[in-house]
């Protein structure tokens, strides 16, 4: 195979704060894809245990205007902040019982907090990825549950993240 057909990929910084993807191919013309970065959507309940918030903020970012209904978004919200709802109150009730017992037990109290708060975590990754293939992916977009520091201060937080995607091209072969 000789290295003029390989495909070069590389990645650079716009100075608008967008992402330029180039792809440059012998065979095609220069193809640049520039996407939009990512949307934050920040925790806004009243309980966080772990850096997981008990409810996100369900406000319709205007970046997502022409791109998805405001009706499939407030029912992906919805759904998220109903897991949350219903999981991290029982993880901040373990915690408080295993701050408790934190003494007798040699830390071991904390054990059911790690495991309940991984597993509320992993049931918004599992809905996030079933919408994901459901409808996000089509509209050249992907939710995320990610963790990323606070503005003010250098504590974490998990937020929803919503990327932006390239849409694959139909007049392009494979």
């Amino acid at each position: 195979m000789l290295m003029d057909e390989v495909d070069v990929i590389s990645q650079e910084q716009h100075p608008l704060e967008t992402t330029t993807t180039t792809i440059i191919n012998d065979n095609y013309d220069d193809l640049i894809v520039r996407l939009p970065d990512p949307i934050t959507i920040r925790g806004s309940g009243h309980v966080t245990v772990f850096a997981l918030n008990n409810k996100f903020d369900d406000e319709y970012p205007q970046q997502l205007t022409a791109r998805v209904a405001r009706d499939e978004y407030s029912e992906t919200i919805k759904r998220v902040n109903t897991i949350l709802r219903k999981n991290v109150p029982i993880n901040f009730k373990w915690l408080l019982c295993g701050c408790i017992c934190c003494c007798c037990t040699i830390g071991l109290s904390m054990c059911p907090v790690f495991c309940l708060n991984k597993r509320s975590k992993h049931a918004v990754n599992k809905i996030l990825e079933w919408e994901n293939q459901r409808l996000y992916h089509i509209l050249g977009l992907h939710w995320k549950l990610d963790k990323q520091k606070c503005q003010n201060n250098a504590v974490q937080e998990y937020v929803l993240m919503i990327e932006f995607r390239p849409k694959s091209t139909l007049i392009r072969p494979d």
